[in-house]
């Protein structure tokens, strides 16, 4: 009873357009300052913050990385470092950028926003929150504290396959598995204060057919986060007591199977793909309608295509297992299963061109990173098309076609998601316009340096240069050299959008409470900057 009246109340309670200047005033006199404001912080707001400076450090780190493997393959022969220093650098760059670039740029866009856009005074567990956050940097600092350990930092690829992983000589294995446990730890905690925060804390009248886009993809990442953070973390157990505790899961000798951990991994690997981009989708889905100016074509097909790709993600993790000699039977069906994904997928491509058409579009950063995003995101899963065919597949496997297509998926289709997510988002979380000419350069270079960087490595794939070697046969050089100069130019393009970021908090135009003309939901009636705490008085949803 006492739970209807509350309802009751909250059916009564007026729509927040803006906290009063001493509500707003009184909040800040309670409120830490200093290093002790970032530490015990529980505010929303704050830890959405957190994450995405921590993300974009890392995805700097990771970066560097990836520019000490470009600039070793920019000639052949051996310039710059050891083979063995070469494997820690495309290790610990894969790591970094799936855990600690992606991953926590999507978690800090979801604790800005799923409050503001479902009316939620904050995430339904801040104190969980906080600790969420703060126990990543202790793992990406002992995982990276791990390259100066003697033997080196782990060499044995971002998949950390056993029996390379499980017979590594150096002394870095248990640090890197402990350091991906706590990274699983954080990313469970995560996905369950979303899902309490979106299926508890919704604002009187938001029906589940009423959530924005990127809500809905993100309750659905967070089922897949604690469906498969759990297996990862079996896979790294069992690495770390095969090779420390005399068991043998992967040991043929002591009658365990190698192959056995590609499927542990891959029942893992594969929805962990969709979890780096479901929310992508879920920004497009609010970005594209805001700069056409148009309500989202087909909402309720996006929501069930989101769920669809989300349930197909854990039947198709053999598709990474062409080549370890499957029966027939599971070739067809993992094939099979792995072609069905494209059909939500190109629901949802369908529907934000449908978005598009006759829209009064106009061409601001997020939208231009947008119409990016579409386009190359859809390059990307026509050569996964590709790789989905099994005796193709067996002449693409372990080439530069797959590092082609998945930075494709990842780097065009997660990252450049992100940034227009940030662009979107940026003057309603600072106050302030960000420089558009600025933001254009970002663009533009992102998007040239992108293309030469990763589009001829589908060529050095189909030509037969094997992924994950410092030296390779003479005929790769020019392409190489290309691949490299893009790959340069791409990571000093990202320096532009540091650059404009701090910026933009410095100061700038006045951004309004509505930022973009056609842009609609809870968040943009709240004033630019969000105040610390919104929505005390529930907003009601007509």
């Amino acid at each position: 009873m006492s739970s209807l009246v509350k309802d009751a109340k909250l059916e009564a309670a007026e729509p927040l357009v803006g906290n009063s200047q001493d509500e707003h005033h009184e909040h800040h006199e309670h409120h830490a300052t200093g290093i002790k404001r970032w530490l015990y912080t529980t505010n929303h707001k704050d830890i959405g913050s957190l994450y995405l400076w921590f993300s974009f450090m890392m995805f700097l780190i990771g970066g560097a990385m990836a520019m000490v493997i470009r600039a070793e393959l920019f000639q052949p022969g051996l310039q710059l470092i050891e083979p063995h220093f070469f494997n820690q650098m495309t290790t610990v760059h894969g790591l970094i950028m799936v855990f600690g670039a992606v991953m926590p740029a999507f978690t800090g866009l979801a604790n800005w926003m799923i409050p503001l856009m479902i009316g939620a005074p904050d995430m339904a567990l801040p104190r969980m929150n906080n600790w969420s956050f703060w126990i990543l940097p202790f793992a990406f600092a002992m995982l990276l504290g791990s390259l100066f350990m003697e033997g080196g930092g782990p060499a044995f690829g971002w998949t950390f396959y056993a029996p390379l992983s499980t017979t590594f000589s150096g002394d870095s294995t248990a640090v890197f598995v402990f350091s991906v446990h706590i990274m699983g730890i954080s990313s469970i905690m995560g996905a369950i204060n979303v899902i309490v925060t979106i299926v508890n804390l919704r604002a009187p009248g938001m029906t589940w057919m009423k959530l924005p886009l990127f809500v809905w993809t993100w309750l659905i990442t967070a089922f897949l986060l604690i469906a498969v953070m759990p297996v990862l973390a079996g896979a790294v157990t069992m690495i770390l007591t095969d090779k420390f505790f005399g068991t043998s899961f992967f040991d043929a000798a002591g009658g365990g199977d190698p192959v056995m951990f590609q499927h542990i991994f891959w029942f893992f690997g594969h929805p962990e793909v969709y979890i780096m981009i479901l929310p992508a989708f879920g920004i497009i889905s609010a970005i594209v309608p805001a700069f056409s100016r148009k309500r989202l074509f087909g909402y309720a097909s996006m929501v069930y295509a989101t769920a669809s790709i989300a349930g197909l993600s854990f039947v198709v993790w053999a598709h990474h297992m062409f080549t370890t000699g499957m029966p027939v039977a599971a070739e067809l069906f993992f094939m099979y299963c792995t072609m069905l994904i494209s059909v939500p997928t190109g629901v949802k491509v369908f529907n934000w061109v449908a978005t598009m058409w006759r829209g009064s579009i106009s061409f601001e950063a997020p939208m231009l990173f947008a119409l990016a995003f579409i386009v190359l995101f859809t390059i990307g899963g026509l050569s996964g098309l590709m790789l989905a065919i099994t005796p193709v597949d067996f002449q693409y496997h372990d080439t530069y076609f797959v590092v082609a297509h998945f930075h494709y998926v990842l780097v065009t289709g997660a990252i450049f998601s992100i940034m227009a997510g940030a662009y979107y988002w940026l003057p309603k979380w600072t106050g302030h316009m960000y420089s558009e000419s600025l933001a254009k350069w970002h663009f533009w270079c992102s998007l040239i340096s992108v293309n030469v960087l990763f589009f001829p490595m589908h060529f050095l794939g189909l030509a037969g240069m094997p992924r994950r070697i410092p030296d390779y046969a003479l005929q790769f050089a020019d392409i190489n050299k290309v691949v490299s100069i893009g790959g340069f130019a791409f990571g000093l393009s990202q320096l532009i959008f540091l650059v404009l970021v701090i910026k933009c908090i410095r100061g700038g135009q006045q951004a309004q409470a509505k930022v973009w003309d056609g842009a609609e939901g809870l968040e943009w009636t709240v004033p630019s900057p969000a105040p610390l705490h919104t929505f005390e008085t529930p907003p009601t949803v007509k």
